[in-house]
């Protein structure tokens, strides 16, 4: 497995690197965002850790520059209860993060997780719902045949209520049912990923006939979605 690593912290680097080259992880670096973005461009990763906290070019830059042309999972660093360092990663595209302090296992853990769930191989499904389609193994998102341009989480909450379409998904399960519930983040940031989604399927975010909201449990998408 190659990773690349883009922090600043040298002595994480190395710490790293023993630890992982023991698990068949072939760790490379880049020491900042813009020497990682053109490392990134060159050659392909598996998967990148990016930090969040580093000079000239923060994380959340650069994971918005690298999604503009690539799908390389991503596991942001970020500090630890920063919980809008998260929430801007997630929607900017990043699959997952981990706050530090963190133990070399933990990351190690991650990274296999997000691998889990990117590949072809181990996600070889389609769901159709009307004039819905996705795609699980490519993580591509159709609706009438136009395609749809989502976030990681987006994605993943979307495939959790298409399975589920026509049944209400509790908001406090809502991770759990995308198969995130490594990602911990607050009920009103599901609500915030629910309202994107409405935006991007078309959705009346006044009147919602897609993804309607049961006050005080959950969500339910209408199993007529594009239909209506």
């Amino acid at each position: 497995m190659q990773v690349l690593l883009i922090d600043d912290d040298a002595r994480l680097f190395e710490l790293l690197r023993t630890f992982l080259a023991d698990h068949g992880v072939t760790l490379h670096h880049a020491p900042d965002g813009p020497r990682g973005i053109a490392i990134a461009s060159s050659r392909s990763f598996d998967a990148i850790v990016l930090d969040v906290m580093m000079p000239h070019m923060d994380g959340l830059e650069v994971c918005r520059r690298l999604r503009a042309h690539s799908n390389v999972p991503i596991v942001m660093l970020t500090a630890r209860g920063d919980e809008s360092d998260r929430v801007v990663g997630l929607e900017l595209g990043a699959d997952d993060y981990v706050p530090k302090p963190f133990s070399a296992r933990e990351l190690l853990a991650r990274i296999r997780a997000v691998l889990r769930r990117s590949r072809p191989d181990v996600q070889a499904e389609s769901l159709q719902i009307g004039k819905l389609h996705i795609d699980v193994a490519g993580r591509v998102v159709t609706m009438a045949g136009a395609d749809l341009e989502l976030t990681g989480l987006e994605f993943d909450l979307l495939v959790a209520l298409v399975r589920r379409a026509g049944r209400v998904v509790p908001r406090d399960a809502m991770l759990g049912e995308a198969g995130r519930a490594d990602v911990q983040v607050s009920e009103r940031t599901v609500d915030v990923h629910i309202s994107h989604l409405r935006a991007k399927l078309g959705d009346d975010s006044k009147n919602p006939r897609m993804i309607k909201t049961v006050r005080g449990v959950g969500y339910v998408l209408a199993k007529n979605l594009g239909q209506a």
